[in-house]
């Protein structure tokens, strides 16, 4: 009667959802997903131009980096897989090439739980470019996963699952400002709400678009933004931020990510990131404790390192 009464108690809504802000507003059980070579090395035959490089996911710490978990496919697949979002512990996966009928996966690895949403049945055309995002929607209380499908001449068709429908819907509106030939590029997930970067011609803008409501937004890039190839979408302190690497420091052997976060209608620029010249750094995200996640590679020795500034 005992485990009957624990087992209740723990399965209920209200329990999960005290459980789940005590760890979020802690940081509690943090790590970073990290795709990497077996033994973390880079394996290249030039005899063998074909030979398929062997990688691995696995679960790091937030502070040490150091490996706690390998992350296998959770139905034994072989097959390069890719984790399109992560949110409380949940990860949603699928195909490396992403197609309309591509296989997703939302998996819990802590305790080795699936769920495998249907099959859409409401397209069954081929698309030239396919995104999938998946994250929670505090509003509706519901996990979402978004995919946006292009055609080669530009039509947008847009999905959405809903974890506790188990099920699809088809968005029927889409914006007359999306219904011309635009690129897409970087994008992130926040509160319900995906986020891409995509450029209109000269124009470079983001795109949201509400998992719950199904309203999309369009916000202008601040005109210091000039290209998107050094253009990175993500999360500061709570809001939607820009971050842009292209004009030199003024302080000798520095370099610089401008920042800029989404205030109401437009862009609030802050402060920016400042870290040492001297090799080569990629901006990979800002963690969870908002601070700056950067890779270093030093190509000469043939080895890589992980920052956080």
């Amino acid at each position: 009667c005992t485990c009957k009464s624990w087992n209740d108690l723990i399965g209920s809504s209200s329990f999960v959802s005290t459980h789940l802000h005590r760890n979020v507003t802690n940081h509690a059980h943090v790590y970073l997903l990290c795709l990497h070579h077996p033994n973390f090395e880079c394996v290249i035959d030039p005899d063998d131009p074909y030979l398929e490089e062997e990688v691995q996911w696995s679960l790091f710490s937030n502070e040490r980096f150091e490996q706690c978990s390998k992350l296998s496919h959770p139905l034994g697949s072989t097959k390069n897989f890719v984790i399109y979002g992560s949110c409380n512990g949940l990860v949603c996966i699928s195909d490396e090439i992403l197609n309309f009928d591509s296989p997703i996966h939302i998996w819990n690895p802590s305790v080795r739980k699936l769920r495998t949403p249907p099959i859409s049945t409401n397209i069954n055309i081929k698309f030239s470019c396919v995104s999938l995002q998946f994250g929670f929607h505090p509003g509706v209380n519901d996990y979402k996963a978004v995919r946006m499908m292009r055609t080669n001449k530009g039509a947008l068709a847009v999905e959405v699952y809903s974890l506790r429908a188990d099920s699809w819907k088809m968005i029927e509106e889409i914006p007359s400002w999306l219904k011309c030939t635009w690129q897409h590029h970087k994008c992130t997930f926040f509160n319900g709400v995906a986020y891409h970067i995509i450029e209109k011609g000269p124009i470079i803008s983001v795109m949201s678009f509400d998992s719950g409501t199904g309203e999309f937004e369009e916000f202008i890039a601040p005109d210091d933004i000039c290209h998107y190839w050094e253009l990175c979408i993500d999360v500061f302190k709570e809001q939607t931020c820009l971050l842009f690497s292209c004009y030199p420091y003024e302080e000798e052997g520095k370099e610089k990510f401008d920042l800029w976060v989404l205030q109401g209608k437009g862009w609030k620029q802050l402060c920016p990131f400042i870290y040492p010249v001297g090799y080569f750094y990629h901006l990979l995200g800002i963690s969870i404790d908002n601070e700056l996640l950067m890779g270093r590679r030093d190509f000469g020795k043939g080895v890589a390192d992980l920052y956080l500034c």
